[in-house]
């Protein structure tokens, strides 16, 4: 069924609410809705409306470590984030997951639809507690609707501790009576309940144990097993799998091109659908110098992609100093399916980054925009944005497992061996590593000296790119300081070099400071770097692209960044809600 729930959904907006004591309007009957299958059924579609849209799925990394952007969150500008400005304390979504648990008892349903149901709702519960845990800390606890003078609307946060003791029951919940074991990528399925409790349990198990100062170091290794046991039900039950019927070159990026769910790997998706006019803003968001963020990729974290042969790129002599089109040279094979490089087309005509009012670093992305031209301009895509993959389970699993000191060679060869030898990697696929990657652990882990955890995260970061996970995967391994990292990007040997950065015969770009070249040919793009703008080189006349040098990011060493500050008016409400460390 394609979320083409779209016409239900506007109906069934009138079991919102948007406060904890409001009673959704009944213009539906309540008997009627909730006496039947299919009232149920129908009910259950507005849990929908809290995943994400297709044109919000596709910008969920849109504040992360390795995005140039043309302005930055002010969740990370020094003094510019307040709990005055501070928003996400929502609870209608909670209101009508509630609403729906207290009413579906009825005997005219079977108790094992009743409980299909429920399982989906509380499913659903856990997203929302899991998202409100992940942005502000303790939050209270409320698991039935509230009347208006319930004395439960003016208690205090609950703690962590018991709320996602709470989350893992409606998990456990879920998956033991959701029925639906398949479905054409649109609607939830008891493995995309396994996998949220995969997801859920390792970001639980990793934030206890690097977040030392909460006390429950000594209780992360049972999230970490909760999450290898989920993990490993839909590799040994779903019948998922990691799709590759396009080859090296062509496979992972038709996961987030096609129109249709690639189902047999994708578990769960924002579809479009062009009949309904329900489309989404890829391309407009990723190729427009306007409309979206100019989103542009940073040398260090396209340093990351591995060689072919499974080696570090950054232990080739010489790699600091390559051309694009050098660097892009037997390279995993993601990177070409992630970012433009050498032999990537547009109806038909090469297309290098665009340094035309579009890309600061010239690593610029593809992976989710269509490559015809007549998809730019407005929200006109029609391509299915995964939500849930089986790839995640494989990296949530290699992660809890190697977390707990478990993960075998087997296991390895599994997981991370099986995503590398997709991407068309040769190399170090069927063993665990066993010398860490002096690049990796100084630009990004110092601290960390396990190998495996270390390439764990490499893949973790790749294959997961764009896709919603890094801003917390940086809080749960506590890391959020990665998000004041220099914004670089391709070399430039020389100013006033005409570049012909995919050495098609016709050059692309040319840097230059003071006046702008004259009679340059029309392919070839004037960008000013040094006094009076933003862009800048790392050694003043040549070196590494540089974005945004002196507009400063900020990750206060306080940590207070690891939790947003609860909104000013909520505690005005309640008195007895009190703000998180730092923003007080």
């Amino acid at each position: 069924m394609k979320k083409i729930v779209y016409t239900i959904l506007a109906a069934l907006s009138l079991f919102s609410s948007c406060s904890l004591d409001e009673n959704p309007q009944d213009a539906v009957s309540k008997d009627t809705v909730f006496s039947s299958e299919s009232g149920l059924k129908m009910y259950s579609y507005s849990f929908y409306n809290m995943l994400p849209s297709g044109s919000d799925a596709h910008r969920q990394d849109a504040m992360c470590d390795y995005g140039a952007v043309t302005s930055f969150n002010d969740f990370i500008r020094e003094g510019a984030y307040t709990a005055e400005t501070s928003s996400g304390w929502s609870w209608s979504n909670l209101r009508n997951i509630n609403y729906f648990i207290e009413n579906c008892q009825t005997s005219t349903v079977s108790e094992s639809v009743r409980n299909n149901y429920l399982g989906l709702a509380r499913f659903f519960r856990a997203y929302f507690y899991y998202g409100m845990v992940v942005r502000f800390g303790d939050v209270p606890w409320i698991d039935e609707p509230l009347g208006v003078d319930d004395e439960r609307l003016y208690a205090p946060r609950d703690s962590r501790t018991l709320v996602m003791a709470k989350v893992l029951e409606d998990l456990d919940f879920a998956c033991n009576n959701i029925t639906t074991t398949s479905s054409d990528g649109s609607m939830v399925t008891k493995w995309v309940a396994y996998a949220l409790k995969s997801r859920i349990c390792l970001f639980e198990g990793s934030f206890r144990k690097y977040h030392t100062e909460l006390g429950l170091t000594n209780t992360a290794n049972e999230w970490f097993t909760q999450a290898a046991n989920a993990a490993n039900e839909v590799m040994k039950k779903s019948g998922h799998s990691l799709y590759k019927a396009k080859g090296t070159a062509a496979s992972y990026r038709a996961l987030f091109t096609s129109d249709a769910p690639v189902t047999s790997e994708v578990m769960l998706a924002a579809c479009s659908s062009l009949s309904l006019a329900v489309l989404n803003d890829a391309n407009w968001y990723w190729t427009s110098g306007t409309y979206g963020p100019r989103f542009s990729m940073i040398r260090t974290y396209i340093n990351t992609f591995l060689s072919t042969d499974g080696t570090p790129f950054t232990s080739k002599p010489g790699y600091e100093t390559m051309s694009f089109y050098d660097e892009c040279q037997n390279r995993d094979a993601r990177l070409s399916q992630i970012i433009r490089t050498p032999g990537y087309k547009r109806d038909g005509v090469p297309a290098e980054p665009n340094f035309n009012g579009y890309s600061y670093t010239g690593y610029q992305p593809i992976k989710f925009s269509l490559d015809p031209t007549s998809y730019d301009d407005g929200s006109l895509n029609t391509n299915a944005i995964p939500l849930f993959r089986y790839a995640e389970v494989l990296l949530n699993y290699a992660e809890a497992k190697a977390e707990l000191g478990t993960l075998t060679d087997e296991d390895w060869a599994n997981t991370i061996g099986a995503l590398r030898s997709r991407a068309g990697i040769t190399g170090g696929i069927s063993t665990k590593p066993t010398a860490v990657d002096p690049y990796l652990q100084q630009n990004y882990f110092p601290e960390l000296s396990n190998a495996t955890l270390l390439e764990i995260r490499r893949e973790r970061g790749i294959e997961l790119s764009l896709e919603g996970f890094r801003f917390n995967d940086l809080k749960r391994w506590k890391k959020g300081e990665l998000m004041t990292m220099r914004w670089t990007g391709i070399y430039v040997p020389a100013l006033n070099v005409q570049m012909d950065l995919d050495k098609d015969g016709t050059t692309d770009v040319i840097f230059y400071t003071g006046s702008k070249p004259t009679g340059l040919p029309a392919s070839c793009t004037p960008v000013k770097v040094g006094a009076g703008t933003q862009q800048g080189l790392s050694e003043g006349t040549s070196g590494y692209l540089t974005w945004s040098d002196n507009d400063l990011r900020t990750w206060y060493e306080d940590g207070r960044q690891y939790y947003y500050p609860i909104p000013a008016l909520v505690m005005v409400k309640n008195p007895a809600i009190t703000q998180n460390p730092g923003w007080e």
